[in-house]
């Protein structure tokens, strides 16, 4: 899979008072919440794979392990902007996504992760399990767009 990889998941978020500094706009880390929000949707929303029951009760955790960002213009307090998610790549042990996020005015972020599956018992990475493989191999042969109708 390219950079230039097709959407499989994509909402809008309303940027919210928590998300901004004393000058009114995101504090940039406030954006790696959002992103996180997304994959957490992404997982739940589309793939069908649980979150929270993945996190809690199978203690599988998917805690990024390599980050990139790039910060173009600012957001701010009651604007709404546009995540995308792409899936680029998917290891034994990992994937590697991009995120794009956009406003009326065009990209405000991108950021590219790269997500290792972990046991929460030891700590230690783990193969994707079957079912989380299965969901990600469908998402990737077959893209689509979904659009989570509301905001966060």
């Amino acid at each position: 899979m390219t950079e230039n990889a097709p959407i499989v998941f994509e909402r809008p978020v309303r940027i919210r008072f928590a998300h901004c500094d004393p000058a009114g706009i995101v504090f940039f880390p406030q954006y790696l919440v959002l992103t996180n929000a997304l994959v957490e949707d992404w997982f739940t929303d589309a793939l069908g794979i649980d979150y929270a029951e993945m996190i809690g009760t199978r203690r599988v955790g998917l805690p990024i392990v390599k980050l990139d960002c790039e910060f173009s213009r600012p957001s701010k307090m009651g604007e709404t902007i546009s995540l995308a998610l792409s899936l680029l790549d998917v290891s034994s042990r990992s994937i590697r996504i991009r995120i794009v996020g956009r406003g009326h005015d065009g990209v405000r972020f991108a950021t590219t992760q790269v997500l290792v599956t972990t046991s929460l018992e030891t700590g230690g990475s783990i193969s994707i399990p079957d079912d989380i493989r299965a969901a990600l191999s469908r998402a990737a042969a077959s893209p689509y767009t979904t659009e989570h109708k509301g905001t966060s």
